[in-house]
């Protein structure tokens, strides 16, 4: 038997792995497969295809269907380049807030949901209870949808997910869904007194990248539907946020690079917008062609992260009300691995401590108030399965 430790103590241990999305994860997961499998629980991995990083999942508590998942991400965004007042990777308490990289996003969540699974198996609880730690999802929720596969026909199947993503410790029943491209124009360079023989790559990426303008003008005019017109702003956003490219400034542009990506509103289709780019796409292409045959552009998507869709009277949004006492209808514009978790047949709500705002910031904290509020919550929703 390992020993037993505090949600506090855990969530220290899991901000000291310094697993950024960009390298591997298999230190932290090593260790919360050692801590649980400690405490007699069977614990599944699941690797990516170059076994450089791994999902953990486990299941406590009768071996019946309908249990919950408690679903978090070990992955944390980069550090470098941000002012940091100390380590990012060393939990440190400053006037009731917790700093470290993660402790909002989402390692504090990850860490009660630890703890609460221990407590859950020691008490015998007659509904199960799951916990499911992905990896990439800070590119994209990109580890979310084989982890769920990966989890069938391993563990009985859940009937509800709470996802921990930063919520305040209230109930977000909808989010947008998003998808998004790494865009690569390939022009053509001829001095520029000559420009209309070579096919300026910026230029025609502006092309694009105004098509972005137009959808957004044409989005923000449209009635949105009684779903869709619970989020702020109510209608599907295009965005691009970098954009590099050139040569010097007397040469058409070889090459222009940029990301183009979409939050999409429940009432419509991430796919349907994908297509409707890779129409325009196919046009600027056409143009650029008929200048110069070799030119070209080059599509390559980067997520594509399913929208949350309010569910009404859903298990996991009533399971998290009845725990919270909170009833406020609450949405969010990001994403979250819930919408992978609610195609795969689960009902789902996000609900967690912090505030998002915290996210990805230097100096990123959590309050001790909200830990606390976590903690809270878990040991209500473990008194609650003992039936």
């Amino acid at each position: 038997m390992s020993e037993t430790l505090s949600a506090r103590e855990i969530m220290e241990k899991l901000v000291s792995f310094p697993s950024v999305s960009d390298v591997s994860n298999l230190p932290l997961i090593e260790w919360v497969d050692d801590y649980l499998s400690g405490h007699g629980i069977t614990v599944h991995r699941h690797y990516n295809e170059t076994n450089e990083k791994a999902a953990v999942f486990a299941h406590v508590g009768p071996e019946i269907e309908g249990g919950i998942v408690l679903s978090g991400h070990t992955d944390v965004v980069p550090v470098e380049g941000q002012p940091w007042s100390s380590d990012p990777f060393e939990v440190v308490e400053r006037d009731g807030k917790l700093y470290g990289r993660g402790v909002c996003d989402m390692k504090s969540f990850d860490a009660l949901a630890i703890w609460a699974l221990v407590e859950a198996h020691s008490a015998e609880v007659q509904r199960p209870l799951q916990i499911a730690l992905s990896y990439d999802e800070e590119i994209g929720c990109t580890g979310a949808p084989p982890l769920i596969a990966a989890m069938d026909g391993k563990v009985p199947k859940a009937s509800s997910v709470i996802v921990g993503e930063p919520s305040m410790m209230q109930a977000v029943t909808g989010h947008k869904g998003g998808t998004g491209f790494e865009v690569h124009v390939r022009g053509f360079e001829v001095h520029s007194s000559i420009m209309h023989t070579g096919v300026n790559a910026i230029m025609y990426g502006a092309k694009l990248i105004e098509w972005a303008n137009e959808m957004n003008e044409e989005n923000r005019a449209k009635v949105p539907s009684e779903i869709d017109a619970m989020f702020e702003p109510p209608w599907t956003t295009v965005h691009v946020g970098k954009i590099e490219g050139g040569t010097a400034h007397n040469i058409t542009a070889l090459d222009c690079r940029f990301a183009l990506t979409f939050r999409v509103v429940p009432g419509e289709s991430a796919e349907g917008w994908a297509n409707r780019f890779r129409e325009k796409v196919a046009e600027v292409e056409a143009e650029m062609q008929a200048v110069r045959p070799e030119a070209h552009i080059v599509l390559e998507e980067m997520f594509d992260v399913p929208g949350l869709v309010p569910e009404k009277d859903g298990e996991a949004e009533q399971i998290v009300r009845s725990l919270t006492g909170d009833n406020a209808p609450r949405v969010v514009s990001y994403g979250t691995e819930a919408g992978h978790f609610q195609n795969g047949g689960y009902s789902g709500v996000v609900c967690g401590p912090g505030n998002i705002e915290q996210a990805h910031q230097p100096d990123e904290f959590l309050t001790v108030a909200q830990f606390e509020a976590g903690e809270a919550f878990m040991r209500r929703l473990v008194d609650m399965l003992r039936g």
